[in-house]
């Protein structure tokens, strides 16, 4: 009789709502139709390096189908520079280690653009991986849809219907800032679907005397309140050009060398300046029009709760395919959502790539076309 397979499995990077169906999802389907052994490393990339697992079960996988959050906790610890005793270590080799002395047929990784690449690595270092996608960004490479977005987009809807009402009694400026970090798919369609008057995303740098005049437009027609929907990663134009000389200095270094070490300081401190950009927007736009300007930070409450319907069926599909490319022994591959199936694309086609709102996609259209202002 053929050996029975052993299959690990874990979630990596930022939480978000489906995790827990896509465990399931892939459990299920492995164990009870494919006959094989699922172990479940704890807290990520770490778990797998410190060996910290536990065996999924019926009993393991009982209940969590609704359930927020993913019951083997993640990390965004990478196989290849993880932080242990205050140092920098490469684990690449005990993670190889920890694989084999488990005699895992296959590692499943469940993660988003960061672990992607790592699985890429661990792919390379001759484990045999299958990744599936989830991020509420939505920016994956070579997939329709990623685990969590579809639940973060109903979340971020919700909060700006609810803003309306606020903003309209107290004649205000709301600014409803959206998570998607350098993405602007969830503020793209949240916006769309709650109604903003303006939606600000990272793709299309916006200048401030522009949103500024849709603002006053509207209160000459007799609306004395405006939504605005916008990205955490928006930027205006200027900021975009300082951005973008960033990284194009960083892209001109070798990694490993004090070039790339001080290029990623100053992309590091842009980022913590950029923090609370919305709050600074709110202040010039109260300046400019002289409405009063309110901020709402959507934050993590866009990652929590039970996932919606539609991911917990995007899970189900992702996992349940994740367990037949590994009874088929076919590896170092991503399931991709393609319309109502799925497909497999190399690991190499989606690490380092993103998946960016284009400027011609029908979505930017139809904002533009419905008299939405993009702040270009």
């Amino acid at each position: 009789m053929a050996r029975v397979k052993r299959v690990g499995i874990l979630t990596a990077g930022g939480d978000s709502p489906g995790l827990n169906a896509a465990i399931r999802g892939f459990g299920k389907s492995a164990m009870g139709h494919h006959g094989m052994r699922v172990f479940g490393f704890r807290d990520g990339f770490r778990g797998l390096a410190e060996d910290r697992f536990m065996e999924l079960d019926s009993s393991t996988l009982a209940g969590i189908l609704t359930v927020g959050g993913t019951i083997l906790g993640t990390s965004r610890d990478k196989p290849h520079r993880m932080p242990v005793d205050g140092e920098t270590v490469d684990m690449t080799d005990t993670i190889a280690r920890t694989y084999r002395r488990h005699r895992l047929d296959a590692l499943v990784c469940i993660g988003g653009n960061g672990t992607a690449k790592n699985s890429l690595r661990l792919a390379k270092a001759g484990l045999n991986i299958v990744l599936l996608p989830k991020t509420i960004d939505n920016d994956v490479a070579e997939t329709d849809a990623t685990i969590g977005f579809a639940t973060s987009l109903a979340i971020a809807t919700e909060a700006i219907d609810r803003l309306h009402s606020t903003a309209h009694s107290h004649h205000r400026i709301i600014l409803a800032e959206v998570m998607g970090h350098r993405a602007g798919w969830l503020t793209l369609e949240a916006g769309l679907a709650g109604g903003a008057d303006v939606i600000l995303i990272p793709e299309i740098p916006y200048r401030i005397d522009t949103v500024v005049n849709a603002i006053r437009m509207r209160t000459e027609s007799g609306s004395n309140f405006s939504i605005v929907a916008v990205a955490e990663g928006a930027q205006d134009v200027d900021t975009n050009l300082r951005y973008l000389g960033m990284v194009s200095r960083r892209k001109a270094t070798s990694s490993g060398t004090p070039e790339r070490a001080v290029a990623d300081a100053e992309l590091a401190a842009f980022d913590i300046d950029h923090t609370g950009h919305s709050l600074r927007l709110a202040r010039q736009l109260e300046s400019l029009t002289g409405l009063e300007s309110r901020v709402s930070i959507l934050g993590y409450v866009q990652r929590g709760g039970t996932p919606s319907a539609t991911d917990r069926v995007l899970a189900a599909r992702l996992g349940n395919a994740g367990a037949a490319l590994v009874a088929a022994g076919e590896f170092g591959v991503m399931v991709a959502a393609r319309g109502d199936s799925t497909r497999t694309v190399p690991l190499d086609k989606v690490a380092g790539r993103l998946n960016l709102v284009p400027l011609d996609h029908e979505l930017v259209a139809t904002a533009r076309n419905v008299g939405t202002c993009l702040g270009d």
